[in-house]
C-alpha cells in the first residue's frame, strides 16, 4: 500500500480511537454533550448504549492500525467498509454529518487504497 493509503488508514482510525473515548469515557461531561448535542438527562439514560457503541469503535479501530502493522490490503478494505457501511446507517438513522465525519475519510482511504 501507499504510504498515502497508510497515512489516511491512520487518520480513520485515530478518528474511531477518539470516537471510543468520547463514547466510553467522556459521554455524560460536557465534551461529550456538546458533540453529541445531548442533555445530562438523555447522556445519562444512554450511557451503558454509548459505551457498547464506543466499544465497537475500538474494534474498528484495531483492524484498522492491524492493517498498518501488518500491511493487509484485504484487512483495510474489510475494515474501511465497515466504517462506510455503519457512516451510512448513522447518517439514515441519526444525523447526515456522521457520514461527513465518518465516511468521507474512509471513502478517501479506500480509494487510497484500490489505487
Amino acid at each position: 500500500m501507499s504510504m498515502i493509503a497508510l497515512v489516511l488508514i491512520g487518520v480513520v482510525g485515530l478518528l474511531h480511537l477518539y470516537f471510543l473515548v468520547l463514547e466510553m469515557f467522556l459521554w455524560t461531561r460536557p465534551l461529550g454533550l456538546k458533540t453529541f448535542r445531548n442533555t445530562p438527562e438523555k447522556a445519562e439514560t444512554t450511557r451503558v448504549l454509548a459505551a457498547n457503541q464506543g466499544l465497537y469503535n475500538g474494534f474498528l479501530a484495531a483492524g484498522l492500525f492491524y492493517a498498518i502493522a501488518t500491511g493487509s490490503r484485504e484487512f483495510a478494505l474489510f475494515f474501511l467498509a465497515c466504517v462506510i457501511i455503519a457512516a451510512l446507517y448513522g447518517a439514515y438513522s441519526v444525523n447526515k454529518r456522521i457520514f461527513v465525519v465518518q465516511g468521507v475519510p474512509a471513502l478517501a482511504a479506500l480509494a487510497a487504497v484500490l489505487l
